[in-house]
């Protein structure tokens, strides 16, 4: 995945300040050439040549988000389509760097109808694709197996509830906590008269006689 560097001519003192970050991105001093371009964009806020190479100083930082920034403002400016088939290409690049697959698909479209024979810009959309379609389908997967074991779920809760239904459940009490109350006292009534009555037949009993000799 190649990012081109913008190296259009541009009016003094804009264009000078831009090529001293263009040599310190070749030489990898990409810090130094991030503030060339910041300080070129300072003096010329339109500039879209300095935003262009901003955007790939920002990219060979790792700061793949900021970098796709900077290339959305050059597609804002309007500029003319190689500029802009560029843009859309790299920031393409930036976006699967951040695993954003639509994004980068739509960038890569974007710049194949501004340049259809743009050939890595074709490469990369075919990868991007065809990683969706697997990312899909396994996503699919993961759901119909979600699905089916929901399913299975609710079939067992079925079953559960029909064997609990086929049970006998106990009769609940239909006597008041009065009349409960009152059943008990009675029980407890009638046991004390029998134990009374026991203790009588006692008390009643004739001594045993004496054996005789």
């Amino acid at each position: 995945m190649v990012l081109p560097v913008s190296s259009r001519v541009l009016a003094q003192p804009v264009d000078a300040i831009i090529r001293k970050g263009n040599r310190y991105y070749k030489s990898q001093e990409y810090d130094q050439s991030k503030d060339s371009y910041q300080e070129a964009l300072k003096k010329a806020p339109s500039n879209t040549n300095a935003q262009f190479n901003l955007g790939n100083a920002e990219f060979r930082k790792n700061d793949y988000e900021h970098a796709a920034s900077a290339f959305d403002q050059v597609l804002q400016a309007n500029t003319d389509p190689a500029t802009r088939e560029g843009a859309f290409y790299n920031k393409g690049v930036a976006m699967i760097k951040q695993k954003k697959l639509e994004e980068s698909i739509d960038a890569w479209e974007n710049a194949l109808k501004l340049n259809p024979d743009d050939n890595e810009a074709r490469a990369n959309l075919v990868k991007a694709l065809l990683e969706k379609k697997n990312r899909d389908q396994q996503q699919n997967n993961k759901k119909d197996k979600k699905d089916k074991k929901q399913k299975q779920n609710k079939q067992q809760q079925k079953q559960q509830q029909s064997q609990q239904d086929n049970h006998p459940k106990p009769q609940q009490s239909k006597l008041s906590p009065q009349q409960v109350e009152q059943y008990l006292r009675s029980l407890i009534q009638r046991e004390k008269d029998v134990q009374d009555k026991m203790n009588q037949n006692k008390t009643a009993a004739p001594n045993q006689p004496d054996k005789d000799w």
